[in-house]
């Protein structure tokens, strides 16, 4: 044990020797590291909020695509849907974009849904100021929009945009509703959006068909039911197969996130740990380096009787500990610059386990890649090694 901790000193005198050159050594390692706890923190953090803003939906919400141009559903349609066993209530929906402008303001583009009065209720959103859609706007093809809370201060600032107009897309549309604040779902910004009534697409540049439902369901233990009854019912009444179109659940589409979000943390961790390997390369050619500087102290060390394991362990403990003081460097200016991004916006989750992953690798790093220096030095015979210049 003595004789360990007097090789672990004299392998951190020769680091503390040259902090330049161990410096630049661990570097590699320091960037690999880092980059690979920022990155794949990241991806889960996204995963996450992701994750986070279905599951605010509701279990017990289904999702009903149409992808046929020959085929939609029609208002009748929906009723027939309603009907349906364990189904509460149905909320027709298209996704448009266009330009918003209030007055003199700058115009931006703003994302819009044009639904019905039951797109509120199947989505457990409230107004925190006005009224909500009604039949009757849908009826007239009212002009008229609720607002989503933060494009509402953005227009309107501190004053109250109830009963005030705005223009989308070079049309006036009254302003009737302010929707409280939410924040994200089924992964798009409510406060950023614009909500209109269904029966107004087609002033956007869209057509009122019917080909994208959101259908509430009694209970979420009777999902895989009512999804059953819904897809024989659009079989039957469309003509046309499920390769047309797809009822998905919350359960099911967090799965196909969560398989979409470890593929893409996984592709993320394998790129940054590239530059573990090339940090690992750039320690055994110090090391090389080192090894030759050391040819004469080696030869004296021997002559004097230090056997082959005494300096193979010398140069590995070098090496390791060069990998192991990057890799606590690393792992603390990973985090450290992940939560920094967190302030700015990103989503960041620090992972335990690719934390504890990281500082495993520094050390397997510093093993492997240092054997090779390490052996060279035990082998050299203490003749040859003091008749080096």
């Amino acid at each position: 044990m003595t004789k360990f901790i007097n090789i672990l000193k004299g392998s951190l005198k020769n680091i503390a020797s040259n902090k330049l050159r161990s410096l630049l050594t661990m570097l590699g390692l320091v960037i690999g590291i880092a980059s690979v706890i920022i990155l794949v923190g990241i991806g889960t953090g996204s995963a996450n909020q992701v994750t986070s803003q279905v599951q605010s939906l509701g279990a017990d919400i289904l999702t009903l695509n149409i992808n046929s141009s020959d085929a939609s559903l029609s208002y009748s349609q929906l009723d027939e849907i309603k009907e349906i066993g364990n189904v509460e209530n149905v909320a027709p929906y298209k996704n448009v974009s266009s330009t918003v402008t209030r007055g003199n303001t700058t115009s931006q583009r703003a994302s819009i849904i044009a639904t019905t009065s039951e797109y509120m209720t199947v989505t457990n959103l409230t107004i925190s100021k006005g009224r909500l859609l009604s039949e009757i706007d849908l009826e007239n093809n009212s002009k008229i929009c609720l607002l989503g809370n933060d494009i509402a201060e953005t227009l309107f600032s501190l004053s109250n945009p109830v009963g005030q107009s705005i223009k989308i897309d070079g049309d006036n549309y009254t302003v009737i509703g302010v929707i409280t604040a939410v924040g994200s779902s089924m992964g798009s910004n409510i406060d950023d959006m614009i909500i209109v009534p269904f029966t107004t697409a087609k002033y956007l540049g869209s057509d009122t068909s019917i080909s994208n439902l959101y259908i509430k369901v009694s209970s979420e233990d009777v999902i895989d039911r009512t999804t059953n009854l819904i897809e024989n019912y659009i079989k039957s009444s469309l003509g046309i197969t499920s390769d047309y179109f797809s009822v998905s659940s919350q359960d099911s589409m967090l799965d196909t996130m969560d398989d979409i979000n470890n593929t893409m943390s996984l592709l993320l961790g394998g790129i940054a740990s590239i530059s573990l390997i090339v940090g690992g390369i750039g320690v055994m050619n110090v090391m090389l380096v080192s090894v030759t500087e050391r040819t004469k102290e080696i030869g004296i060390r021997k002559a004097l009787g230090a056997k082959r394991m005494d300096i193979l362990t010398q140069f590995l403990i070098e090496a390791l500990v060069l990998c192991i003081l990057g890799g606590i460097i690393g792992i603390v200016l990973g985090i450290g610059i992940g939560l920094l991004l967190g302030e700015m916006g990103y989503s960041f989750t620090p992972s335990i386990g690719i934390v504890v992953l990281s500082f495993v690798a520094s050390s397997l790093i510093g093993t492997v890649f240092g054997i090779f220096p390490a052996d060279k030095a035990s082998k050299l015979k203490p003749i040859d090694a003091l008749h080096t210049d």
